[in-house]
């Protein structure tokens, strides 16, 4: 079933998808320790604003208030794969997917970096209203 998935993933991105794995056993969920349990993609450019397009489409550019977090990231999900205008295949099924977006100004590497590590102030930082703001005037997008 992941491996169905991915290949959903890699029809919508052109990219091959990475498995993440678990990290101790749930008996309750019925997983094991390092048994792989979902796959993503990461995506940037003019690629990703493509594809989130068309995940905001689906959406209707609707996305509620509480979608955004305080960090300026916004996501999203979509019940149906085949909305994305992937065509539908019996033999893999329908999967949802998230969408989640993280926005950021240049220089945040710094703060990533290995070597010479430095702090970025709240002024750089994307805030929420900023996010919002952006949603709004990207995308014509409706916030509710």
């Amino acid at each position: 079933r992941l491996t169905r998935a991915a290949k959903v993933l890699e029809q919508l991105t052109g990219q091959q998808p990475v498995f993440s794995k678990a990290r101790y056993t749930l008996r309750g969920f019925g997983i094991r320790r390092n048994e792989k349990i979902a796959c993503h993609v990461t995506v940037s450019g003019d690629k990703a604003l493509d594809i989130l397009e068309r995940g905001l489409k689906v959406k209707e550019y609707e996305l509620k208030a509480a979608n955004f977090s305080d960090s300026g990231n916004f996501g999203f999900g979509i019940d149906e794969h085949i909305d994305l205008g992937i065509p539908y295949n019996p033999q893999t099924g329908i999967f949802g997917l998230d969408m989640y977006v993280t926005l950021t100004r240049p220089g945040r590497r710094v703060s990533k970096r290995k070597a010479k590590r430095g702090r970025i102030g709240t002024q750089h930082k994307v805030k929420k209203s900023e996010a919002q703001e952006w949603f709004k005037s990207t995308f014509s997008g409706i916030l509710t």
